[in-house]
């Protein structure tokens, strides 16, 4: 039987924007391993209770139940060993999880002032009241102020890649050559925005545009045929 994932969706069940979802998502494809996904919403957090997590990803493997993305990944890791590895051995799982805290710490939260308005217009309108609340108790203004003169914010983000765009520049992928969860993780950023948003937060000569193309050709275009706004 597939395992199951719970993944995040808009007002249109078909349209998955996290970037914790695409994470899980490319870690399973990287894997080999069939995956059922299952729409859910942020006000669903009833539906995954048992889970003991109120956010997704949450993946069910049989009587496994794993929530948030780094333990699924390090789960897929160490429960299926005779697959390919997501870190490129043990040895890989100390640096891949300091992306992954970059990420979260940095990327992510460099992205949101981008794509914050297009969550909003996306998601299904029983959570729009919950998600104006809780993110504008959380970044302490309303949500259109919050996302006011992206322009004048974008240099900043786009200097805050510069680690991805000079690691990407000497080779062709962040785990070097051949994707790993490194690039997963990234990547599960990058997909946020293009599927909610036509903002262009990169240009087409950066490193970092060329990279994406690549990992959106991976497994037979899985990232390039997800469903945009």
């Amino acid at each position: 039987m597939a395992m199951r994932l719970y993944d995040l969706a808009g007002a249109d069940p078909k349209l998955r924007f996290s970037p914790y979802c695409w994470r899980a998502k490319f870690a399973l494809a990287h894997k080999g391993l069939a995956v059922e996904t299952i729409p859910w919403r942020f006000t669903e957090k009833d539906v995954i209770a048992f889970s003991g997590s109120e956010r997704v990803p949450v993946l069910l493997d049989g009587d496994k139940t794993i929530p948030d993305s780094w333990a699924i990944a390090c789960y897929l890791e160490d429960a299926y060993p005779d697959r390919p590895s997501l870190f490129g051995g043990a040895a890989g799982r100390a640096p891949t999880r300091f992306l992954n805290s970059w990420a979260d710490t940095v990327l992510n939260p460099g992205m949101i002032r981008f794509v914050l308005m297009d969550i909003f217009r996306v998601i299904d309108p029983k959570d729009r009241d919950y998600f104006r609340t809780s993110r504008e108790q959380r970044f302490g203004t309303t949500l259109e102020a919050f996302v006011a003169e992206p322009e004048k914010h974008l240099p900043a983000f786009r200097q805050s890649l510069t680690p991805l765009r000079t690691t990407l520049a000497a080779q062709p992928f962040l785990a070097g050559e051949r994707p790993a969860y490194a690039d997963y993780i990234v990547l599960g950023s990058f997909q946020w925005p293009r599927c909610i948003s036509a903002f262009a937060l990169i240009e087409p000569d950066d490193p970092i545009f060329a990279w994406r193309e690549r990992m959106l050709d991976a497994f037979d275009g899985m990232g390039r045929r997800a469903m945009a706004a």
